[in-house]
């Protein structure tokens, strides 16, 4: 989410990635906005998060590298949205998490897709900056 709220469209890599990075970012601002109408709602503060200075190097970084570090993230999240979405005492938060649970696991399949096609060499030209 860092490099596509950035502005910098000129990170290297195959354009398979930039564009499966782009979808997640997608229905993940999705979710969030979701998550802070709920809040909101419920008069609950929300929560206000800054990126941190070290991200401020991966705007250069190969997508290729950050792949495996993405879909690896996603999984970890999913054991807590299953947990989440098991909630039956709060249905607006039962109903985000399991929207989440099934963007997070549509999106862990489809980089997993992309990166065994990279590594299979199935890939397109990188995306140009």
């Amino acid at each position: 989410m860092y490099v596509a709220e950035s502005g910098i469209w000129s990170y290297p890599g195959p354009e398979e990635i930039r564009a499966g990075l782009a979808d997640l970012v997608g229905d993940q601002r999705g979710i969030m906005d979701r998550a802070v109408l709920i809040l909101e709602e419920r008069e609950v503060a929300v929560p206000k998060n800054a990126y941190p200075i070290a991200f401020s190097g991966w705007h250069d970084v190969d997508l290729r590298h950050v792949l495996p570090r993405v879909v690896t993230g996603l999984e970890r999240q999913l054991p807590e949205l299953e947990l989440l979405a098991a909630t039956s005492d709060d249905a607006a938060t039962a109903g985000l998490a399991a929207e989440a649970l099934t963007s997070t696991r549509h999106h862990v399949e489809a980089l997993k897709t992309i990166a065994a096609k990279l590594q299979a060499g199935l890939s397109a030209k990188p995306a140009t900056t």
